[in-house]
Protein backbone atom coordinates (compact mmCIF):
# COMPACT_ATOMS: atom_id res chain seq x y z
CA UNK A 1 0.00 0.00 0.00
CA UNK A 2 0.83 3.62 -1.03
CA UNK A 3 -0.32 6.97 0.34
CA UNK A 4 0.60 10.10 -1.47
CA UNK A 5 0.37 12.71 1.30
CA UNK A 6 -0.06 16.47 -0.19
CA UNK A 7 0.92 18.98 2.79
CA UNK A 8 0.03 22.32 2.02
CA UNK A 9 1.09 24.38 4.44
CA UNK A 10 3.99 26.64 3.82
CA UNK A 11 5.23 26.60 7.67
CA UNK A 12 8.15 23.83 7.62
CA UNK A 13 7.34 22.07 10.87
CA UNK A 14 4.66 23.58 11.65
CA UNK A 15 1.03 22.32 13.28
CA UNK A 16 -0.27 20.79 9.58
CA UNK A 17 3.22 18.54 9.54
CA UNK A 18 2.61 18.12 13.00
CA UNK A 19 -0.57 16.76 12.32
CA UNK A 20 0.54 14.67 9.61
CA UNK A 21 2.77 13.09 11.70
CA UNK A 22 0.33 11.18 13.92
CA UNK A 23 -0.92 9.94 10.50
CA UNK A 24 2.68 8.55 9.37
CA UNK A 25 3.51 7.11 12.23
CA UNK A 26 0.53 4.87 11.89
CA UNK A 27 1.94 4.33 8.13
CA UNK A 28 4.90 3.63 9.24
CA UNK A 29 4.05 0.80 12.07
CA UNK A 30 1.63 -0.92 9.29
CA UNK A 31 4.39 -1.08 6.68
CA UNK A 32 2.78 1.01 4.40
CA UNK A 33 4.73 3.26 2.29
CA UNK A 34 4.39 7.42 1.60
CA UNK A 35 4.97 9.88 -0.61
CA UNK A 36 5.12 13.47 1.06
CA UNK A 37 4.97 16.66 -0.54
CA UNK A 38 4.76 20.13 0.60
CA UNK A 39 3.40 22.54 -1.71
CA UNK A 40 1.88 25.36 0.44
CA UNK A 41 4.80 27.70 -0.24
CA UNK A 42 5.16 26.71 -4.08
CA UNK A 43 4.42 29.05 -6.87
CA UNK A 44 1.10 27.00 -8.12
CA UNK A 45 -1.20 29.06 -10.33
CA UNK A 46 -4.45 28.32 -10.97
CA UNK A 47 -6.41 26.40 -14.54
CA UNK A 48 -6.49 28.32 -17.38
CA UNK A 49 -9.05 26.29 -19.06
CA UNK A 50 -7.38 26.24 -22.01
CA UNK A 51 -8.50 22.14 -22.89
CA UNK A 52 -4.71 20.98 -23.83
CA UNK A 53 -5.13 18.03 -20.73
CA UNK A 54 -7.87 16.89 -23.12
CA UNK A 55 -5.85 15.90 -25.50
CA UNK A 56 -2.21 15.61 -24.73
CA UNK A 57 -3.65 14.07 -21.01
CA UNK A 58 -1.43 16.89 -19.22
CA UNK A 59 -1.41 19.67 -18.15
CA UNK A 60 0.32 22.74 -20.09
CA UNK A 61 1.73 24.40 -17.00
CA UNK A 62 5.02 22.86 -16.30
CA UNK A 63 5.09 22.79 -12.42
CA UNK A 64 4.21 20.10 -9.62
CA UNK A 65 1.19 18.74 -11.19
CA UNK A 66 2.33 16.71 -14.01
CA UNK A 67 4.40 14.98 -11.72
CA UNK A 68 1.80 14.64 -8.74
CA UNK A 69 -0.29 13.32 -11.66
CA UNK A 70 2.09 10.01 -11.55
CA UNK A 71 2.21 9.90 -8.38
CA UNK A 72 -1.58 9.98 -8.04
CA UNK A 73 -2.14 7.07 -11.00
CA UNK A 74 0.32 4.55 -8.65
CA UNK A 75 -0.89 5.34 -4.80
CA UNK A 76 -3.72 3.57 -3.14
CA UNK A 77 -4.93 6.46 -0.78
CA UNK A 78 -4.56 10.22 -0.76
CA UNK A 79 -4.02 12.20 2.23
CA UNK A 80 -4.48 16.24 2.24
CA UNK A 81 -3.66 18.31 5.14
CA UNK A 82 -4.18 22.57 5.12
CA UNK A 83 -3.95 25.25 7.07
CA UNK A 84 -7.29 27.34 7.22
CA UNK A 85 -6.96 30.70 5.65
CA UNK A 86 -10.12 32.55 5.52
CA UNK A 87 -12.57 29.60 5.90
CA UNK A 88 -10.94 27.80 3.24
CA UNK A 89 -7.53 25.87 2.04
CA UNK A 90 -4.53 27.12 1.17
CA UNK A 91 -4.68 28.98 -1.92
CA UNK A 92 -1.54 27.00 -3.56
CA UNK A 93 -3.32 24.17 -2.58
CA UNK A 94 -6.45 24.19 -3.95
CA UNK A 95 -4.93 25.25 -7.37
CA UNK A 96 -2.97 22.07 -7.51
CA UNK A 97 -5.94 19.92 -6.39
CA UNK A 98 -8.05 21.87 -9.32
CA UNK A 99 -5.40 20.98 -11.70
CA UNK A 100 -4.39 17.24 -10.11
CA UNK A 101 -7.85 15.90 -10.33
CA UNK A 102 -8.86 17.81 -13.91
CA UNK A 103 -5.96 17.03 -15.69
CA UNK A 104 -4.77 13.58 -14.62
CA UNK A 105 -6.13 10.51 -16.74
CA UNK A 106 -5.82 8.12 -14.01
CA UNK A 107 -8.52 6.24 -12.89
CA UNK A 108 -9.17 7.62 -9.41
CA UNK A 109 -11.83 5.14 -8.42
CA UNK A 110 -11.75 3.53 -5.22
CA UNK A 111 -8.19 5.23 -4.19
CA UNK A 112 -9.17 5.94 -0.54
CA UNK A 113 -9.31 10.05 0.30
CA UNK A 114 -8.48 11.55 3.72
CA UNK A 115 -8.48 15.53 4.65
CA UNK A 116 -7.09 17.27 7.55
CA UNK A 117 -7.79 21.07 8.57
CA UNK A 118 -6.21 23.02 10.39
CA UNK A 119 -6.21 26.10 12.37
CA UNK A 120 -6.03 28.73 15.20
CA UNK A 121 -9.70 28.89 16.25
CA UNK A 122 -12.72 28.49 13.41
CA UNK A 123 -13.07 27.92 9.55
CA UNK A 124 -12.15 24.30 10.07
CA UNK A 125 -15.23 22.60 8.90
CA UNK A 126 -15.42 24.58 5.41
CA UNK A 127 -12.26 23.87 4.43
CA UNK A 128 -12.81 20.47 5.42
CA UNK A 129 -15.51 20.12 3.39
CA UNK A 130 -13.82 21.76 0.29
CA UNK A 131 -11.09 19.47 0.22
CA UNK A 132 -13.81 15.96 0.54
CA UNK A 133 -15.20 17.42 -2.76
CA UNK A 134 -12.51 16.20 -4.61
CA UNK A 135 -12.55 12.60 -3.58
CA UNK A 136 -16.27 12.48 -3.84
CA UNK A 137 -16.76 13.83 -7.73
CA UNK A 138 -14.15 10.93 -8.18
CA UNK A 139 -15.50 7.81 -6.70
CA UNK A 140 -12.88 8.11 -3.96
CA UNK A 141 -14.25 6.24 -0.85
CA UNK A 142 -13.25 8.78 2.25
CA UNK A 143 -11.58 7.32 5.09
CA UNK A 144 -13.54 9.34 8.19
CA UNK A 145 -12.32 9.27 12.37
CA UNK A 146 -14.63 9.76 15.26
CA UNK A 147 -14.83 13.56 14.71
CA UNK A 148 -14.30 15.99 11.86
CA UNK A 149 -10.81 15.87 10.86
CA UNK A 150 -9.76 19.56 12.54
CA UNK A 151 -6.62 20.64 13.94
CA UNK A 152 -6.40 23.88 16.26
CA UNK A 153 -3.46 25.78 17.17
CA UNK A 154 -1.71 28.94 16.05
CA UNK A 155 2.08 29.16 17.21
CA UNK A 156 4.25 26.61 16.01
CA UNK A 157 3.65 22.82 18.03
CA UNK A 158 0.84 24.27 19.72
CA UNK A 159 -1.46 21.50 17.85
CA UNK A 160 0.42 18.63 20.63
CA UNK A 161 -1.89 20.00 23.09
CA UNK A 162 -4.87 18.99 21.01
CA UNK A 163 -5.04 15.53 22.54
CA UNK A 164 -8.13 14.70 20.83
CA UNK A 165 -6.98 16.26 17.14
CA UNK A 166 -4.01 14.02 17.46
CA UNK A 167 -5.77 10.87 18.44
CA UNK A 168 -8.42 11.79 15.59
CA UNK A 169 -5.24 11.97 13.08
CA UNK A 170 -4.38 8.04 13.98
CA UNK A 171 -7.94 6.64 14.07
CA UNK A 172 -8.10 8.46 10.05
CA UNK A 173 -5.07 6.82 9.28
CA UNK A 174 -5.90 3.17 10.68
CA UNK A 175 -8.71 3.50 8.96
CA UNK A 176 -7.43 4.44 5.76
CA UNK A 177 -4.87 1.65 5.90
CA UNK A 178 -7.78 -1.01 6.80
CA UNK A 179 -9.76 0.27 3.81
CA UNK A 180 -6.86 0.21 1.19
CA UNK A 181 -6.38 -3.28 1.95
CA UNK A 182 -9.98 -3.87 1.82
CA UNK A 183 -10.42 -2.33 -1.55
CA UNK A 184 -7.36 -4.17 -2.64
CA UNK A 185 -8.92 -7.12 -1.69
CA UNK A 186 -12.12 -6.43 -3.38
CA UNK A 187 -10.46 -5.61 -6.39
CA UNK A 188 -8.66 -9.01 -6.77
CA UNK A 189 -11.69 -10.92 -6.00
CA UNK A 190 -14.56 -8.79 -7.76
CA UNK A 191 -13.04 -6.30 -9.65
CA UNK A 192 -14.29 -2.25 -9.42
CA UNK A 193 -18.18 -1.42 -9.94
CA UNK A 194 -19.54 -1.45 -13.08
CA UNK A 195 -19.20 2.23 -15.09
CA UNK A 196 -21.86 3.77 -16.96
CA UNK A 197 -21.15 5.87 -19.55
CA UNK A 198 -21.22 9.99 -18.19
CA UNK A 199 -24.53 11.61 -18.92
CA UNK A 200 -23.60 15.56 -18.78
CA UNK A 201 -26.85 17.59 -18.11
CA UNK A 202 -27.08 21.50 -17.21
CA UNK A 203 -30.05 23.35 -16.66
CA UNK A 204 -30.18 26.29 -19.15
CA UNK A 205 -33.13 26.27 -20.68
Amino acid sequence: MNVLILNGSPRSGGNTARLLKEATDVFDREGVTYDLYSIGSRGVRGCMACGYCHTHGACVLKDDVNALADKLAACDGLLVASPVYYGSANGSLVALLDRLFYSSPCDKRMKVGAAFAVARRAGTTAAFDELNKYFTISQMPIASGRYWNNGFGREKGEISADEEGLQNARVVARNMVFLMRSIALGRERYGLPEQEETAFTHFVR
